[in-house]
C-alpha cells in the first residue's frame, strides 16, 4: 500500500481525515496516510488550519513545512521509526 502524501511503499497505512471530524469532517474526504504522515501532519498544524486551508492532500503536500519533511521522509525505509518535531 502507497501512502497518500509521501508515496512511500508502506504495510500499515493510516486514514487521515482531510477535514478533521471535530470541524464535521467525519464523513467527508479521506485519505490512507503512512503513520509518520499522519503524526507529522498532526503534530505542525492545528484542526482549524487543516480544516480551512490544507483540505486537500495537495494543499499539504505543498505546504512548506510539510514539503520539507515529505522530502526528507521519502527517503527512509518503510520499517525505519520516524520521530516527528512540532513547528
Amino acid at each position: 500500500m502507497q501512502c497518500g502524501l509521501c508515496q512511500r511503499e508502506m504495510e500499515n497505512l493510516t486514514v487521515h481525515h482531510l477535514i478533521p471530524k471535530q470541524k464535521d469532517g467525519a464523513k467527508g474526504p479521506r485519505v490512507d496516510i503512512c503513520s509518520a504522515c499522519h503524526r507529522q501532519v498532526h503534530a505542525l498544524f492545528d484542526n482549524t488550519r487543516l480544516a480551512q486551508e490544507l483540505n486537500t492532500v495537495e494543499k499539504l503536500q505543498e505546504e512548506p513545512q510539510m514539503k520539507k519533511f515529505l522530502a526528507w521522509v521519502k527517503k527512509q525505509k518503510a520499517e525505519k521509526k520516524i520521530k516527528v518535531h512540532r513547528a
